[in-house]
């Protein structure tokens, strides 16, 4: 206890996964930190307390966040044992009941709700982990958690995961002598299990964003239905901030030089409604998407406003004509669409049609020249044979979207389509993400095609490193950032610059890549397009110097 009394302003460390909406609650703790005067250090070895932001989405990203506790808990061990150690977000959201005994490492576990109040869970996590250190401490198992994990929420009873084994007797009827052990003090646990928390602007935050862009988080939860998903379970229902808060934060961010304002919620086009289903007269007069987008649209300043994870169930007229009208809202819409066969879509729950969808589309690009579409589809859902498959490849060549992504389906625990029959063998449901994403591949390479003579608006981000250059035949085909498919093209050589344009939102997408330099970090710049790869596109300076746009 004398390392605690001695250090009243501990020193905490921060570990974020997931998506960016799990990043906007991480920076949210570490305001809430540096406002109750602690100090935060980029080392977690160094930390008095190291706090994991986990994600529990699918499978994948559950194992990921289970590897990243262990690990840092197995670091603690060796070098720094009286560190306290908090685990947040998704994982502990979803099994707040079990993670205290599968993980008896963890100090304290936390909810999404709690994110404001991590300064006083910091505190506690140090005392619990003083007194665990004068007992016999526990360690988890990795193959036995996983394994728990993964039958959690398949109904199993109360009952079976209480089990209790007494001492077996020896062949004269005796029991062993019971050691006398101090048994280490139980993990903190704060998780509400219905969410209600949504930030404001009053809210402190810690951006870990560069100062260029942000991500402005304007509702949380979710009302959608969708078979295949459990972030209502992890988020609560879906709730809006007022319009007003999130147009004063905006305004704030632009004030400090934020040039890319990133609006993120798990639908974002759902924005408002739920205000709309509590009202009654007054429904006609609350805030919506479009309200938002022509206010922020209005804030003095040069910068673009990016229009993130929106439902193509809550596509309107109105939306259409709302970013056909705001000049700095980039033409770009970021839809997951998840399936295009009527079957999938019905089974999946997704509230469309293959009808609708074709027909939003076609009025999004109408209405809107030069936008660029990104969405993602689920490939090896239950019930989806090659037929379906097949109409699904098919789709994704006819409409040629500009950006797209593929998950391989991932069966989660307390889902209705974990219990659905027609599931899909893994090694199948991966070979068809393959096909899908050779299939995109094609269509990219044309896209990227078109772009060549073109002369962009362009965010630039910084100077390109020696490693980005070198990663000039990186095959992922989602993500990266120099990729060519012939194994012996040329690697850029030279100076460069990284940037983006309308079309490339932050870590999804692709780059442009500007030869000769160097470019302010931050600005607009406008340049020709001279060449491309399979997603990026190379740019130089036309006349031997960009067009540079400071803001004004």
């Amino acid at each position: 206890m004398n390392e605690l009394a001695s250090n009243p302003a501990p020193a905490v460390g921060l570990v974020s996964l997931g998506c960016a909406k799990n990043l906007v609650d991480a920076e949210i703790m570490l305001g809430a930190l540096l406002g109750a005067g602690m100090s935060i250090t980029n080392d977690p070895a160094r930390a008095d307390v190291l706090i994991i932001n986990t994600c529990s989405f699918i499978d994948a990203a559950q194992e990921e966040s289970v590897d990243t506790i262990l690990e840092y808990a197995a670091q603690r061990d060796r070098l720094r044992p009286a560190q306290g150690l908090i685990v947040s977000g998704c994982l502990p959201q979803r099994h707040r009941e079990e993670l205290p005994r599968l993980l008896p490492e963890v100090d304290v576990f936390m909810g999404v709700d709690q994110v404001a109040q991590v300064a006083e869970l910091v505190q506690q996590a140090l005392r619990h982990r003083a007194a665990q250190l004068a007992t016999t401490p526990r360690r988890a198992n990795r193959q036995q958690l996983l394994a728990r994990l993964a039958e959690l929420g398949a109904g199993e009873p109360a009952e079976a995961r209480a089990e209790i084994r007494q001492p077996a007797e020896d062949r004269h009827g005796r029991r062993p002598p019971t050691r006398v052990t101090l048994a280490p003090p139980p993990p903190a646990v704060q998780v509400h299990l219905r969410p209600r928390y949504i930030p404001d602007y009053a809210t402190p935050r810690f951006r870990l964003t560069p100062r260029h862009f942000a991500y402005v988080k304007i509702a949380e939860g979710c009302n959608h239905p969708c078979s295949f998903c459990i972030i209502p379970r992890l988020r609560g229902s879906y709730r809006s901030r007022p319009l007003e808060d999130v147009v004063q934060e905006a305004r704030q961010l632009v004030a400090e030089g934020c040039r890319e304002l990133n609006l993120i919620s798990q639908d974002t086009t759902y924005y408002g409604r739920d205000w709309r289903r509590a009202a009654t007269a007054a429904a006609a007069e609350t805030p919506d998407l479009c309200a938002l987008l022509r206010a922020l649209n209005a804030l003095e300043g040069d910068f673009w406003i990016r229009l993130l994870y929106t439902h193509p169930a809550h596509w309107t007229e109105e939306l259409i004509q709302t970013i056909a009208d705001c000049p700095k809202v980039a033409r770009y819409a970021d839809m997951p669409l998840q399936h295009i066969h009527e079957v999938m879509l019905e089974r999946m729950r997704r509230e469309t049609s293959r009808a609708y969808i074709e027909d939003l589309l076609a009025r999004i690009r109408a209405g809107i020249p030069g936008i660029a579409l990104r969405t993602t589809f689920i490939v090896g859902f239950p019930g989806e044979t090659e037929a379906r498959f097949a109409a699904l490849v098919d789709f994704v060549r006819k409409v040629r979207f500009e950006r797209l992504g593929v998950f391989a389906y991932s069966r989660e625990a307390g889902t209705r389509a974990a219990q659905m029959r027609g599931q899909v063998p893994a090694a199948e449901r991966q070979r068809r993400r393959e096909l899908l994403m050779a299939a995109q591949h094609e269509v990219a390479r044309e896209v990227a095609a078109g772009f060549v003579g073109r002369t962009l608006r362009v965010l630039v981000e910084g100077e390109a490193t020696a490693r980005q250059l070198q990663a000039a035949r990186v095959d992922s085909w989602e993500h990266g950032l120099l990729r060519e498919a012939d194994a012996g093209a040329r690697r850029l050589r030279g100076r460069y610059a990284v940037a983006r344009g309308e079309a490339d939102a932050p870590d999804i997408d692709g780059r442009v890549y500007i030869r000769g330099g160097p470019l302010p970090p931050g600005e607009f710049a406008t340049v020709r397009i001279v060449g491309h790869t399979d997603y990026d596109l190379m740019a130089e300076l036309e006349g031997g110097n960009a067009r540079h746009e400071s803001a004004q």
